[in-house]
């Protein structure tokens, strides 16, 4: 008897990570699901998968209502089975907190935490019908240190990290497992919108600042490659890149010259 289809339900498939992920694991013959709050990068992403291997939706990861309809309709298509949930929709706004505008902390706070923990709850039960099921949260190498004018940002990364510690033990009991993503910095679009300085009126990006220090941006496909492990693997944190692994080590061996190397990168003025 043939194995059924795997399905994975992406949040973030319009862009960057989330649409590499959708694309390889298309590729590598699973039912994907697309889901995003820009519909024009929904569309692009869809496209570029075969027909009968995807389905696409538009919703906000904020709204609740939304992911009950996203998961029913998923559900749906699939015969009731999400073997993957990728929680990976995330926004990117900085500066110092206390120059942030409050929509925007609201917002970075609502997408990268509140929505990953809404997501879990609307996929829960679709995921413990599903014999192998897992979550797959993007959290990043900014939930393993704290950064200068990115002080939010950090907070729901190091909060996703912690909730997917957390429910990695909690889910057991259902056979499903937690685990995350922690990309260092990506060629995503997050770049541009995380200022380099501490002047919030300074065009100058944290992109800017990494190519300046020759800082490593890895492409989005390599966090492609290992979210395919994070879906398949036995650890509970996935690194993505060299760089990133050595972050990891130092934040937890050397912390203070981690701190002293991320004033030195982060802290310039622009």
């Amino acid at each position: 008897m043939a194995e059924p289809q795997k399905t994975i339900f992406v949040t973030g498939a319009g862009s960057g990570i989330g649409r590499a992920t959708a694309q390889l694991f298309a590729q590598r013959g699973w039912f994907v699901g697309l889901f995003d709050v820009n519909a024009k990068g929904l569309e692009e992403t869809a496209a570029s998968l075969p027909e009968g291997q995807r389905l696409s939706m538009e919703f906000d990861v904020r709204d609740r209502a939304g992911w009950a309809r996203a998961v029913e309709t998923f559900g749906q298509a699939t015969n009731r089975r999400m073997h993957v949930l990728f929680n990976n929709a995330g926004v990117g706004r900085g500066g110092p907190i206390d120059e942030m505008p409050g929509d925007d902390i609201d917002l970075v706070l609502d997408v990268n935490l509140k929505g990953v923990i809404n997501g879990v709850n609307a996929a829960l039960p679709l995921l413990r019908e599903t014999p192998g099921a897992r979550i797959v949260n993007t959290a990043s190498v900014a939930g393993i240190f704290g950064a200068p004018n990115m002080a939010v940002y950090c907070a729901t990364k190091f909060g996703v990290r912690g909730l997917t510690e957390s429910l990695d033990i909690e889910f057991s009991k259902y056979g499903v497992r937690v685990v995350s993503l922690m990309p260092w910095f990506v060629d995503t679009a997050i770049l541009d919108g995380l200022p380099a300085g501490s002047n919030q009126g300074s065009n100058r990006r944290i992109r800017d600042a990494l190519t300046e220090n020759k800082t490593p941006i890895y492409p989005v496909s390599m966090a492609a490659e290992r979210a395919w492990d994070a879906a398949h693997g036995s650890d509970v944190h996935y690194m993505v890149g060299q760089a990133a692994e050595r972050a990891r080590f130092f934040a937890r061996f050397f912390p203070g010259a981690m701190r002293n190397q991320i004033k030195k990168q982060f802290s310039s003025e622009g």
